[in-house]
């Protein structure tokens, strides 16, 4: 039988304070899932948990990327297309595009759902008013980035694409 290598700590692993840190974390991860949940059911809206099913679902940092990214009330990133219909709108459109059939994307695990709203919902990159939505999901359903207008091709518009 081989010799085995002793494993070298360095720095020393302290496997007790690991642990401890690990079900702390644990913890603290179910807490902020048990807030984001409630968090969605203030929302005015019918059918709120469909946003949080395990094949499409939104995360509250997808949703705070949603506000400080894609929503016209907060003056970032004004490069970007941005949504000009309430909160509780926005999150009603994902929750009925969840129905949509998502379409991969090219060089990427990720799919797409554009869908068409017939309604003027914001502005697109390109800054003229959009009625489509596009939302980006990763292979598990979960929603990265919705935003107004058509999704870009990564190699025609670069690696942000309609982001």
């Amino acid at each position: 039988m081989e010799e085995q290598e002793p494993i070298c700590n360095t720095p020393p692993f302290n496997e007790d304070a690991w642990i401890k840190l690990i079900l702390l974390l644990s913890d603290t991860q179910d807490w902020l899932n048990e807030l984001v949940n409630v968090v969605v059911m203030q929302v005015p809206m019918k059918n709120r948990k469909r946003l949080l099913r395990k094949t499409y679902y939104l995360t509250v940092s997808s949703l705070a990327h949603i506000l400080e990214r894609h929503y016209y009330k907060i003056h970032r990133h004004p490069e970007t297309s941005k949504f000009t219909i309430p909160v509780p709108e926005i999150l009603s459109y994902l929750r009925d595009i969840s129905a949509e059939t998502g379409i991969p994307i090219d060089g990427s695990l990720d799919f797409r759902r554009t869908v068409d709203v017939h309604k003027v919902i914001g502005f697109d990159r390109n800054q003229l008013l959009t009625t489509y939505i596009t939302v980006l999901t990763d292979s598990g359903g979960q929603i990265k980035t919705p935003f107004p207008g058509p999704h870009f091709t990564l190699q025609a518009e670069g690696p942000h694409g309609g982001l």
